[in-house]
């Protein structure tokens, strides 16, 4: 006769365990310090086996006979029940240990030999810093998506706005690799892709196109080195995005502006080499331009002076560094540049980075360095180096301030440089390539 609830709660303990049947191997033992224990006993192969379901009152009647169910639907399987509890405590054991940080840790781990060094520093140190204080003790499947909006809102907070998106997509890549460990289910990865539209848009204002992620900037200058683009046209590239100054600026540079490099012998360290650009050449209103005090000095870092050296080895007789393909007399095209990053990598980056887009990639990416840091003064320096002059700065406040400014920026282009260089061929080798290119044909 199957059992009812009140049969088993009346039951009283004896001097040895005994039984309490139900159906279909169900039965209940009742010890003699008067615990009872639900137990299921099955055959699997030619053995008579038994499964320890829990203990009544935590597991009654109903939430028994639905155990038991489960067991025997697993024997129709042809798997073993007691195999299958044990692996599933197995499981629960390993997702209790499955931290967020070990999972971080893990995922950092695999992706390191596809990044630069660098790249991997920055987002180890954003987890570090933004995500593990917040959850990294706490088991990945415990994680719910409201406390990873908290710490992405903490970090908008503090101005960067991109680094929020960055840092949302580094916990989706941990929780789909959770999800492939079976450690958290699909509903935890698409409240995480739907926090995109819950985070602050990025503000793009009057902004170029612009590439914002260092890793991504490496890759595009790649490119700009694999296209078919004549070398002039690449050098002159690789300087703007190291002396971040306007294209127009940059297409009619005279070699005269240059100080502090000694072309004659590469090997003598540059004395402090700058370029000076004078206030007639700036975009400034009218009565600006004619004050000399307005002027911009451009530090130059050592990738500069490398990119420069090279271009002196071709230009160097010249007025200027980047004449027109048509005549010596007049700068490159304001189209040269534009026209080979749509072109180049099959357009791949057409609507994505444009030669202007360099600043704004520079400002994104060093402000948010900055915030990241808590490094306030870099943005006075960020600006001095993009020559943005604050309406209504006098001549000599913007004097005073380029010449007190100047160590931090010729610091800040410097960490800016080896940013965006790392890996990259030197611009010996792109000379030499193209040298090559040409013996090749000419043969």
């Amino acid at each position: 006769m199957a059992l009812t609830h009140n049969k088993i709660a009346n039951a009283k303990p004896t001097s040895r365990d005994y039984k309490l049947f139900d159906s279909k191997g169900l039965f209940l033992i009742v010890s003699p310090a008067g615990g009872k224990s639900w137990r299921f006993k099955y055959r699997f192969g030619e053995r008579e086996r038994l499964l320890t379901l829990g203990k009544f009152p935590d597991l009654g009647l109903v939430a028994a006979r639905e155990a038991r169910t489960k067991a025997a639907e697993l024997l129709a399987q042809g798997k073993n029940p007691a195999i299958e509890k044990k692996k599933v405590k197995m499981q629960r054991r390993a997702a209790s240990e499955a931290t967020f940080r070990k999972l971080g840790n893990e995922w950092l781990a695999d992706m390191k030999p596809t990044w630069s060094l660098s790249n991997y520093t920055r987002v180890k140190n954003r987890l570090d810093r933004d995500l593990f204080p917040q959850f990294g003790s706490i088991p990945v499947g415990d994680i719910e998506s409201e406390a990873i909006l908290r710490a992405l809102r903490r970090i908008e907070a503090r101005g960067s706005i991109e680094t929020a998106k960055r840092v949302r997509g580094y916990v989706h890549s941990i929780f789909k690799r959770a999800k492939g460990e079976r450690l958290v289910e699909l509903p935890i990865l698409m409240e995480i892709d739907e926090i995109k539209s819950a985070l602050k848009p990025a503000r793009r204002g009057r902004r170029q196109p612009a590439l914002t992620e260092v890793a991504d900037i490496i890759e595009f200058q790649r490119c700009v080195d694999r296209s078919t683009s004549n070398l002039l046209t690449k050098l002159a590239s690789r300087l703007l995005g190291l002396t971040l100054v306007r294209v127009g600026v940059l297409r009619a540079a005279p070699w005269s502006e240059f100080q502090g490099i000694d072309w004659d012998d590469p090997d003598t360290p540059p004395d402090q080499p700058i370029w000076r650009i004078p206030a007639s050449r700036m975009k400034l209103v009218v009565e600006d331009k004619e004050n000399p005090a307005f002027g911009h000095d451009v530090p130059l870092c050592h990738q500069a002076v490398e990119v420069l050296r090279i271009i002196r080895m071709i230009t160097g007789s010249l007025p200027i560094l980047f004449p027109s393909a048509k005549g010596w007399r007049q700068p490159m095209s304001d189209a040269a540049l534009s026209t080979m990053y749509k072109r180049m990598a099959g357009g791949r980056y057409q609507g994505q980075m444009v030669p202007h887009g360099w600043r704004s990639s520079f400002s994104t990416i060093m402000n948010e360095r900055a915030a990241d840091l808590e490094r306030d003064g870099d943005r006075m320096v960020i600006d001095m180096i993009l020559a943005h002059v604050p309406e209504g700065v006098s001549a000599s406040e913007w004097s005073y301030n380029r010449s007190r400014y100047r160590r931090p920026r010729t610091s800040l282009h410097q960490v800016w440089a080896d940013m965006i260089s790392e890996g990259l061929v030197s611009p010996h080798e792109l000379l030499s390539r193209e040298t090559s290119l040409k013996g090749d044909t000419a043969a």
